[in-house]
């Protein structure tokens, strides 16, 4: 992983030109850290196969203090934001088998302000809620958070990719999204292509994914009213350019600190169009091609200056399909195919960044005293 860290680190610290060595050759000098997961409930992970608990894990071998929080559990006390947190239990040797880790780990809750963790981890499945993102307005500043709050605003639906440009869809392939019937007929009409892909703006884990038949013109009225009509009000929809080879599935791709960590790839089953592992799909390993590693150096400045430092990407035929920021997996996956463990590398960047904020604010203060004690 290159060490160089851009962008903004949530408001206070901009390390543009700071360079880190890289940290597989730099002894450690991070003390113990205070480090939140903000997560869905411990009770439904699978052990298996989870990538938040790879990193829960990895945190707590390292001997920092570990807090899980469901977004459901944030609250005000006096004017700062506090959280009702289970904080892992540390009487016991960590295990080194991930699955008797979970299985064993016991935590205590207690309420603490959120500020007084070193790191963040905001892992929860999307739609994101915003009641949320307003708690963790108030802390943005004083703690690291893995992904910056205003960039989870941009890019946690499916819109963000028309941040990037691409007049001629070499990266992006043709996307239009809109409510209107009508408007959406118009662009099925128009399309050159056989079939299209049709999509809900806010789902996830390949829900709602189908392919439109151009020719199947008496269906498309009656898709697109379930699509937009839904059950409550009406709902954007996404509407896509096929990309020759999704029936062979796609590619997720793990970026960190915008760059490619690991990456590997789902083919759907005989019978469904999604390649997604939760709808079925299969995962074999994958090394990225050259297509594939030009989108990622392409876009991961702009993750980065967006403050999303941990995203996974899907890609097809070398287009970017989707950007995942809430909660990306394919940790396990690309550990099995690859043997590694990506979860060290995630952790090794949390420490980093907090380590370079701290000798920050002890260099400004040093400074500081140097003037009042003249």
């Amino acid at each position: 992983m290159n060490g160089k860290l851009n962008g903004k680190l949530n408001g206070k610290l901009n390390v543009n030109s700071i360079l880190l060595n890289d940290i597989s050759n730099r002894k450690k000098t991070t003390g113990v850290m205070n480090i939140c997961f903000i997560l869905y409930p411990w009770e439904v992970i699978e052990p298996e196969t989870d990538s938040s608990l790879r990193m829960v894990h990895e945190a707590a071998l390292r001997g920092h203090k570990v807090g899980v929080v469901y977004p459901n559990n944030l609250t005000i006390r006096g004017n700062n934001a506090y959280a009702f947190v289970k904080m892992l239990l540390k009487d016991e040797k960590i295990s080194p088998t991930i699955t008797t880790f979970y299985k064993k780990a016991r935590f205590k809750e207690q309420m603490f302000p959120l500020s007084g963790f070193d790191v963040i981890f905001v892992r929860t499945n999307p739609p994101l809620d915003p009641i949320m993102l307003n708690f963790l307005d108030s802390v943005k500043d004083d703690t690291f958070i893995i992904n910056d709050i205003d960039g989870l605003r941009k890019a946690s639906n499916k819109l963000y990719p028309a941040c990037f440009n691409d007049p001629e869809h070499e990266m992006i392939p043709a996307t239009h999204v809109s409510k209107n019937k009508d408007y959406l007929k118009k662009i099925i009409k128009e399309s050159d292509s056989k079939w299209m892909i049709l999509k809900p703006l806010d789902g996830f884990g390949g829900s709602g994914v189908i392919v439109l038949e151009k020719n199947a013109t008496q269906n498309i009225n009656s898709i697109l009213d379930f699509y937009i009509s839904g059950k409550k009000d009406s709902n954007y929809v996404i509407l896509q350019d096929y990309v020759e080879g999704a029936e062979k599935g796609d590619v997720r791709v793990l970026m960190l600190n915008g760059e490619p960590i690991g990456a590997y790839r789902r083919v759907p089953a005989d019978d469904d169009v999604r390649s997604n592992i939760h709808a079925g799909g299969n995962a074999v390993k994958h090394n990225l091609t050259k297509a594939e590693r030009k989108l990622c150096r392409n876009i991961g400045s702009k993750l980065v200056s967006d403050g999303l430092y941990f995203v996974g990407l899907d890609i097809i035929n070398g287009k970017l399909i989707e950007i995942n920021v809430c909660s990306p997996g394919g940790i396990t996956r690309i550990n099995k195919f690859n043997r590694v463990k990506l979860q060290k590398q995630i952790i090794d960047f949390a420490e980093n960044v907090v380590q370079h904020k701290e000798s920050a604010i002890d260099r400004k203060r040093s400074f500081r005293n140097i003037i009042e004690n003249a």
